[in-house]
């Protein structure tokens, strides 16, 4: 049986950022909206990542909406679970839950230019009751917010399929297995190995972390908030702000660092070798987790746990590369096997090739996965894309943060999306698309910021590259200057469509027109 939902937006993903964008269309008085997420709750990548340790390396007084604040964090750096609380709350509040459905995910999203409106197939999980029903929405506007950090990346590594033990990766964790005395394996040493890796370690008969490179590891300035400092936050007009402020100034701070003066970051450098002799005895390990590139190349993690699981006598780290993986464990390059029962891998996120790209075709018959494929990721300010109209993209190319909270860019983001929607509202669009001149401004200018930035110069290799290594995973540059560029919407940079021109009055499609 097929279903059609007609509806003004489209908000594709429930966390951080699709939440933001249903807050505000909400607030704005653009109440007929969607929220569809193929998981089962809120939260995004704090409903997912449930790994033990998970937390977040931002702040907790930056890492929240700037309309919702939190006074009862227990600590400078919230955990999971916190953070997780902290969205469903937000979202029950603001009263917006009862146009989201869960367990829904993009099959296909189609620009009908006909009709001036996107058609987005999509499959519905059976916990919503509506297994085997194909449902289509016809959608003035899309806002995908489906999040840089949803899909896990899985190595590429002969005979991975083979291993006859426990495999997971770190995003999809598998509680049911009980770790303590086994022989676990973990690929990879990134944010998410860091934090899961000491707390494996303790239970673990033996671990085995695999190193393809070393990180830049920062201490963490942790602590938990005083029962004093959270009556501050409730009842003292502007305390709390007050400290938001403070933190976001702090990491501001850092920014030159990053983008024109890379040599400012040997202070950093010097800080974590600082770091590895304190929690690392033995000085073959020390020169194994010591990076040669420099520091914020890679993004810099923060720890206080890292370097003294790796001391523990029942962790060893092996950098020599994985050759293959058998039936019953890890060969290496060196021709070592080593037998385990557990093999996680902690491998990251697909973040400059996102999976949705290839189940969104535009004005010209072709995927966004198509297109990026030969050009690398691209849009008008990270937010349009050419070619996509009516598309709007929530931590879209060139928006992500190597210093600060994403939280603030997504606010700017969904700020911008909401004028635009205004605009066409009040001026009678059908449609806007961004040209392709200001679109290839927008980003050539991104890419010669990015020449003189550490990612660039810093002689490293990381997540940030597509396959062009071009940088199009981060601004290159302070976050209100971003806020500045996304304070309204500047329809002059863009082709439209008036809605007299769309048949089928106003532009509306008819049901029959959108079945057909």
């Amino acid at each position: 049986m097929a279903k059609l939902i007609e509806v003004d937006h489209l908000i594709v993903g429930a966390g951080f950022g699709g939440l933001c964008a249903a807050i505000k269309l909400e607030e704005s008085g653009e109440r007929d909206f969607v929220v569809i997420e193929k998981d089962s709750d809120v939260g995004g990548t704090w409903h997912i990542n449930t790994y033990p340790g998970a937390e977040c390396d931002v702040p907790s007084q930056l890492y929240s909406y700037s309309f919702a604040l939190n006074p009862d964090w227990s600590k400078v750096y919230s955990p999971q679970q916190e953070i997780w609380a902290y969205t469903k709350r937000v979202a029950e509040k603001a009263g917006v839950l009862d146009r989201f459905v869960f367990q829904t995910a993009v099959e296909e999203a189609r620009w009908d230019d006909q009709q001036q409106r996107w058609l987005v197939q999509v499959s519905t999980g059976s916990t919503n009751g509506d297994a085997g029903t194909e449902t289509t929405y016809a959608a003035r506007t899309v806002i995908s917010a489906s999040g840089g950090l949803s899909e896990p990346n899985l190595p590429d590594i002969e005979g991975i399929e083979s291993f006859a033990g426990t495999t997971f990766h770190s995003a999809r964790w598998n509680h049911d297995v009980d770790l303590t005395g086994k022989r676990i394996a973990v690929i990879g040493t990134g944010a998410s190995a860091i934090q899961l890796v000491p707390e494996v370690a303790k239970v673990a008969g033996r671990l085995d972390v695999y190193q393809r490179t070393p990180n830049w590891i920062i201490p963490r300035n942790e602590r938990r908030f005083s029962r004093l400092e959270k009556l501050a936050f409730r009842h003292i007009p502007f305390a709390q702000r007050a400290v938001r402020a403070s933190v976001y100034a702090t990491l501001e701070a850092r920014v030159p660092a990053f983008t024109r003066f890379p040599q400012l970051m040997a202070a950093v450098e010097r800080q974590v070798k600082g770091n590895i002799a304190k929690g690392i005895s033995d000085p073959e390990l020390r020169a194994k987790v010591t990076p040669i590139y420099r520091a914020g190349c890679k993004r810099i993690l923060v720890s206080n746990k890292w370097y003294p699981a790796l001391d523990r006598d029942n962790v060893d780290l092996i950098t020599d590369r994985i050759e293959r993986i058998t039936p019953t464990g890890i060969v290496a390059t060196d021709g070592t096997e080593r037998e385990i029962d557990v093999l996680i891998i902690a491998t990251g996120f697909h973040v400059t090739d996102p999976p949705i790209a290839q189940h969104i075709t535009g004005r010209e018959g072709r995927t966004l996965a198509d297109v990026w494929s030969t050009t690398g990721m691209r849009a008008y300010k990270g937010t349009t894309i050419h070619g996509f109209p009516n598309l709007f993209q929530i931590v879209g190319p060139n928006t992500a943060l190597g210093h600060s909270s994403m939280i603030f860019i997504i606010e700017s983001q969904v700020r911008y999306v909401v004028d635009a929607v205004r605009s066409m509202r009040r001026d009678g669009l059908a449609s806007v698309e961004p040209t392709a001149q200001a679109q290839e401004e927008w980003t050539s200018a991104v890419l010669r910021r990015m020449e003189s930035t550490v990612w660039t110069t810093g002689g490293c290799a990381s997540w940030y590259l597509d396959q062009f290594g071009n940088n199009t995973t981060l601004w290159p540059g302070q976050t209100f200057t971003f806020r500045r560029h996304l304070s309204h919407f500047d329809p002059e940079q863009y082709d439209v469509v008036a809605l007299d021109a769309v048949p089928n009055d106003k532009g509306n499609p008819t049901k029959e027109a959108v079945s057909a």
